[in-house]
């Protein structure tokens, strides 16, 4: 019941300001830094209550990313496509609390879909101290992000995904901007309609989490939504690269222990071996799951690198390609 009333609240609110004239230097001032009267005293309230509200606006912050799937998808397509052609690089970027849950995504690329260093940029508002230590000031600062995009080439075989909560954020507009300019596709991730990024991005997707409970804390509401996002966004992208397959992280490389027992269970299933050759064959292959399987499936290791090769690193081909072969 309480989240109910907590989505009439928002829908109210919204009403009002959907009906004003709005000064396009408070576009913020709509969603992510607007003061909600429902949480006047908040600080007063019973710890219960106060975690109450919070849940409540995490739960409307998930709810608030449905709406936004048909522009997810179509992103994640396009970064796919993009990528696919080969040689070029996923790009992340922002300032501040956004920054932070943008490189954290793609922070996460290698360990979770052997995503290649090289092939990944991370570009935060103040540079790589700012992840331990952010000041406000980064985030005002657009030449760094234009040239950054000169630093590092960026151009039309790089796909960038630029998120700014406000959607005003000058380093993060200024990086779209530059990096689409250059040719690279663009992503832009906002939590606000209309706004600056949103319409400097190719691909641009709205996440209408609506009013914070603490006004203005973006880590909360709209991070949420955003953590969410990215992490479907990337997820969906490097599945049609063919790095998931049956909802395994098939290029996982096995480097410890527990990686070792991971792989050799993603091996065990997807080439319909037992244990003990999943082990074999994953010994055989260097860590390497998609290398793994298709020694399993009967492919020498030699084979094993061609034929995903020849399929762009794609388990799913180079298996059909496999069977082909016998």
């Amino acid at each position: 019941m309480a989240l109910f009333w907590f989505y009439i609240g928002i829908i109210a609110s919204r009403s009002v300001w959907d009906d004003r004239v709005v000064d396009p230097e408070q576009i913020d001032m709509r969603a992510t830094e607007e003061f909600s009267p429902r949480y006047k005293g908040l600080d007063l309230w019973p710890d219960a209550e106060v975690l109450a509200a919070f849940w409540d606006g995490q739960m409307a912050a998930v709810a608030a990313v449905r709406p936004a799937l048909p522009n997810i998808a179509a992103a994640a397509a396009a970064v796919a496509a993009r990528l696919g052609e080969g040689g070029g690089r996923l790009v992340y970027g922002g300032a501040g609390t956004s920054g932070l849950l943008a490189i954290q995504d793609g922070m996460e690329m290698n360990s979770t879909f052997g995503w290649p260093p090289e092939r990944l940029l991370l570009l935060m508002a103040g540079g790589d101290q700012a992840r331990l230590q952010i000041t406000g000031g980064d985030e005002d600062d657009a030449a760094s992000a234009e040239q950054a995009v000169k630093d590092h080439r960026l151009g039309p075989a790089d796909a960038v995904i630029a998120v700014a909560a406000s959607g005003t954020t000058p380093f993060t507009v200024a990086l779209a901007r530059a990096a689409r300019a250059a040719g690279a596709l663009t992503v832009g991730i906002a939590n606000c309609a209309d706004t600056p990024l949103l319409q400097a991005a190719e691909r641009p997707i709205l996440l209408d989490s609506g009013p914070e409970v603490i006004a203005g804390s973006t880590r909360l509401n709209a991070g949420t939504a955003q953590k969410a996002t990215l992490g479907m966004l990337s997820s969906l992208a490097m599945t049609r690269l063919g790095h998931v397959v049956d909802g395994l992280m098939v290029s996982l490389v096995a480097d410890n222990e527990k990686l070792k027992g991971r792989g050799a269970r993603i091996v065990a299933e997807v080439a319909a071996v037992e244990p003990a050759q999943a082990d074999a064959a994953l010994e055989r292959g260097r860590g390497r799951v998609k290398d793994a399987i298709l020694i399993a499936r009967g492919a020498s290791e030699a084979q094993a690198r061609d034929l995903l090769a020849a399929s762009g690193g794609n388990l799913r081909v180079a298996m059909e390609r496999l069977n082909l072969a016998s």
